[in-house]
């Protein structure tokens, strides 16, 4: 897997799914939307962790930069 997300997307991704986590806890966000929220946060913070967006190969997009 060659890298194609960068810092700023990465940074963003996590900044949303703590957002979530946090209004989940805060019970603002309850039953099947808090469930589909949850997921999407976690696949927020693999994405971000690998640095690798699968869903970003069929439309070519990178935000990742070579130095």
């Amino acid at each position: 897997m060659k890298k194609n997300m960068g810092l700023i997307d990465r940074i963003f991704r996590v900044l949303v799914a703590v957002v979530i986590i946090i209004l989940f806890f805060a019970h603002v966000i309850t039953g099947l939307l808090a469930v589909v929220l949850l997921i999407f946060s976690a696949i927020f913070i693999l994405t971000s962790l690998i640095s690798f967006c699968p869903l970003y190969l069929p439309f070519g997009i990178k935000t990742f930069r070579k130095k």
